[in-house]
């Protein structure tokens, strides 16, 4: 194996050109290859933690499904009520299987100020109580959540958004009890949200906007209960042990019930699941990582038939050599392998050479854009794998051609 991989050098360093030539195709193909496979995984695990905010034992009930494409049934989900806080409550006290339900609605967008500081463009969520866990609320320093007691009274208390807490009173002011007016009302600052982050999927993105408990929202910011002004959603925790399918049941149930829809018709809601997104996710980076095998494939082809060329011109210059090593003794198996160990260093050589250019991309990406892409341990073996069966592929044909050489006519060549 020293000596072919001794060989493979010396063909390399013999003829530059040729050799850079040849390995170019092996090299571009494992680029292409492992640089869309490494771009997807990284895209698809940034999406993938993203996602688990959702939480894949909470069932969102919604207008529309998330299997299916808005644009083709706009009309139908427009046509759907909105959730209700009558619907909300029924859930709350007629759910067996559930641990925790949640209701927000949307109260439209406002504007922020503070002393001579403001913000324009602000949306305003009203929340009930169990929304802080569904929500995941990650809390800043010393906030926290409305109390009870603040909640049921529906006391002038608010919670604000990272990137809003720091465009009101910039980076050298805590917010905390300090008061602000908030589309003309006065509310008390009692937490601030840490900022989403960089994440490409933000499934609950409060940075630019104000939350208030849904007391408060009915009090203070005229919203109906029949949730008709404003979009509004449901959320439902399944408890321990508990089984979706099981949950969906009896939230189906109960919702048919409160909206009275009779037997035969349809139901006028989705129940949506983190499990519906997984499932268009495989779907979008199956496709991409089959788009960038097919690019990489072709590139591979020329590789290997480049590098079968520089095996069979390194068996013609050596066929005497090859000759006198038979004529001493030499199976034909030492031959065969010693010729198919030539062809796999170089395109080793070349896959390396790949791995190293994505390795150097993305780098740059993630410093330039600030979103990880990264060169996993099994990218990286799947790209030594795949170089070898291509160099194993190439020199398959001119090994065997060379150990099937008859010992005195290749010495007379």
């Amino acid at each position: 194996m020293y000596e072919g991989a001794a060989q493979a050098w010396q063909q390399l360093m013999a003829n530059k050109l040729r050799s850079f030539l040849s390995l170019l195709g092996v090299t571009i193909g494992i680029f292409c290859i492992i640089g869309v496979k490494s771009a997807v995984n990284s895209l698809e695990d940034n999406i993938r933690s993203s996602m688990q905010k959702l939480g894949d034992d909470v069932i969102y009930i919604e207008k529309f499904s998330w299997a299916e494409d808005p644009g083709s049934n706009y009309w139908k989900w427009m046509r759907r009520p909105n959730s209700t806080y009558a619907e909300y409550e029924a859930l709350k006290e007629r759910l067996d299987l559930a641990e925790k339900v949640g209701y927000w609605q949307f109260l439209g967008v406002k504007a922020l100020k503070w002393h001579s500081s403001s913000v324009e463009g602000t949306f305003i969520l009203g929340l009930t109580d169990d929304c802080r866990d569904l929500f995941q609320l990650d809390f800043a320093g010393e906030s926290r959540y409305f109390s009870p007691i603040e909640s049921q009274n529906g006391s002038d208390v608010c919670i604000l958004g990272g990137v809003v807490a720091e465009n009101l009173f910039g980076t050298g002011v805590d917010p905390l009890e300090k008061v602000i007016n908030v589309g003309g009302r006065k509310l008390r600052v009692v937490g601030v949200l840490n900022k989403s982050g960089k994440d490409i999927f933000k499934p609950f993105n409060f940075d630019n906007g104000v939350l208030v408990s849904y007391n408060l929202a009915r009090r203070g910011f005229g919203i109906r209960a029949d949730g008709n002004m404003h979009q509004s959603s449901l959320m439902v925790k399944a408890a321990q042990g508990v089984k979706l399918d099981d949950m969906k049941d009896e939230i189906t149930g109960v919702l048919r019930s409160e909206r009275r829809i009779k037997p035969r018709d349809e139901n006028n809601f989705a129940l949506n699941t983190l499990s519906i997104l997984s499932g268009l996710l495989e779907n979008v980076f199956g496709t991409m990582n089959v788009a960038g095998f097919v690019i990489g494939i072709f590139a591979l082809f020329v590789g290997m038939f480049s590098v079968a060329n520089i095996m069979f011109v390194s068996v013609r210059e050596r066929t005497n050599i090859i000759g006198v090593k038979m004529a001493l003794g030499a199976k034909r198996w030492f031959i065969l392998l010693e010729i198919l160990i030539e062809a796999v260093v170089l395109c080793i050589m070349g896959g390396l050479i790949g791995l190293v250019l994505i390795w150097m991309v993305a780098t740059a990406i993630t410093y330039a854009f600030d979103f990880d892409i990264y060169l996993s341990l099994s990218n990286i073996l799947i790209g030594v794998i795949t170089s070898v069966v291509v160099g194993v592929l190439s020199g398959l044909i001119p090994a065997s051609q060379a150990s099937k050489m008859d010992p005195v006519e290749a010495i007379r060549k």
